[in-house]
C-alpha cells in the first residue's frame, strides 16, 4: 500500500486466476464537487467464485466506471429493461434491486451522486432516470469514453479518483448556476431534511413547514427525484439500517437485527425484516450471507 492510503496496482497482473484480490478504496470527490456527488468507490475483485451481487436502492444515483471487465446486469429495477453488459453505467433512483453476475471478477469505480445534483452534474432532472438503468453515454455524451480512457491509464486509485475530479468540475463548470435555478427551495428542503433525519421526518410535517400542501409537495418531489417523499423516506431508512449491518459484519460483530431495527426507525425487527424482503428482495441474513466477502474487503 502506498504511502497516501491507496493500493498500488501495478504488480497485480490481469487474468492472474491463483491470485485473490478484493479491494474497496473510497474516497470523497473534490470539494467543488461535494454537493453533487458524495463518494468514489473503487473496487477490483478477481480470483472468487463466480457469482451474483444486489445493487440495493440508496439515497444517491449510481454511476459506475469499469476497468477491466463488463458489468453484467441480470435484472434491473424495471424487470421490463432486458438483461445486458455495460461498459459504463448510469442508474437513477429505485426502490428494488438490480441483480448483478459476475465471473469472479469485477473492477471499476462506482460514483454516488446526489439527486439535487442531476441537473447540473448529468444535465437532466433524476426523475428522468428514476428506476432505470442506461448506458452512461447516453447521458453524458462521448465524454464518457474519454474519461475511461484516461482512467485505465492511470497507475491507481489515487490517479483514477483524481481523473474523475477533473472530468466532473469541468462538466459542472460548463453547466454554470443554470441547472441550479430549477429546483424548488421547498423540494430541496425536503430532500436535506429527509437525509438528516433518516428518513423519519413526517411528510405532513415537511409539507407544512415549506408552506405547500402534502399533495403538492409530493407532485413536485417526484417531479425532481423520481420518488414520492415516502419512498425516498423508506429508501434511506433503508439504507442506513443495512450499512449499520455491514459495519457489524465487518467488524465480526453479530448482526443484533433488533437492535438495528429500533436503532433505524423499524417498529420491531419483523418490521424490518420485511422492508428488507420488499427493498433488497431478500432477508437481512441472506444479504449478509451473500455479501460476506465485501464486508471483508470493506473492513480491510
Amino acid at each position: 500500500m502506498s504511502e497516501n492510503g491507496f493500493v498500488d496496482e501495478a504488480a497485480i497482473a490481469d487474468g492472474a486466476a491463483a491470485t485473490v484480490v478484493n479491494e474497496q478504496v473510497r474516497r470523497e470527490p473534490a470539494a467543488g464537487l461535494r454537493g453533487f456527488v458524495d463518494s468514489y468507490v473503487g473496487y477490483r475483485h478477481a480470483g472468487l467464485e463466480p457469482g451474483r451481487h444486489r445493487g440495493l436502492p440508496s439515497p444517491y444515483l449510481t454511476l459506475i466506471f469499469t476497468l477491466n471487465e463488463p458489468l453484467d446486469i441480470l435484472a434491473h429495477p424495471d424487470l421490463a429493461q432486458p438483461s445486458d453488459s455495460y461498459d459504463s453505467l448510469l442508474g437513477g433512483l429505485h426502490t428494488v434491486p438490480a441483480i448483478i453476475t459476475h465471473d469472479g471478477r469485477q473492477s471499476g469505480i462506482q460514483l454516488a451522486v446526489g439527486p439535487l445534483g442531476a441537473r447540473a452534474l448529468l444535465g437532466v432532472p433524476a426523475s428522468e432516470l428514476a428506476g432505470h438503468d442506461f448506458p452512461a453515454e447516453d447521458v453524458l455524451g462521448p465524454r464518457v469514453r474519454e474519461i475511461s480512457d484516461r482512467r485505465r491509464c492511470a497507475a491507481n486509485w489515487a490517479e483514477r479518483f483524481d481523473v474523475l475530479d477533473e472530468a466532473l468540475m469541468a462538466r459542472i463548470a460548463r453547466a454554470g448556476g443554470r441547472t441550479r435555478v430549477a429546483i424548488s427551495a421547498e423540494v430541496s428542503f425536503t430532500w436535506r431534511r429527509l437525509l438528516a433525519t433518516g428518513g423519519l421526518a413526517p411528510v405532513s410535517a415537511l409539507a407544512a413547514e415549506t408552506g405547500w400542501s402534502d399533495r403538492h409537495l409530493r407532485s413536485m418531489f417526484r417531479a425532481e427525484t423520481g420518488l414520492s417523499p415516502k419512498a425516498a423516506a423508506r429508501v434511506i431508512r433503508f439504507d442506513r439500517a443495512r450499512r449499520a449491518l455491514q459495519r457489524r459484519a465487518a467488524a465480526g460483530e453479530r448482526p443484533a437485527l433488533a437492535d438495528i431495527a429500533a436503532s433505524y426507525g423499524y417498529f420491531d425487527q419483523a418490521h424490518l425484516d420485511r422492508e428488507f424482503g420488499l427493498i433488497a428482495g431478500c432477508s437481512p441474513t441472506r444479504w449478509l450471507a451473500e455479501e460476506f466477502r465485501n464486508f471483508q474487503a470493506t473492513a480491510a
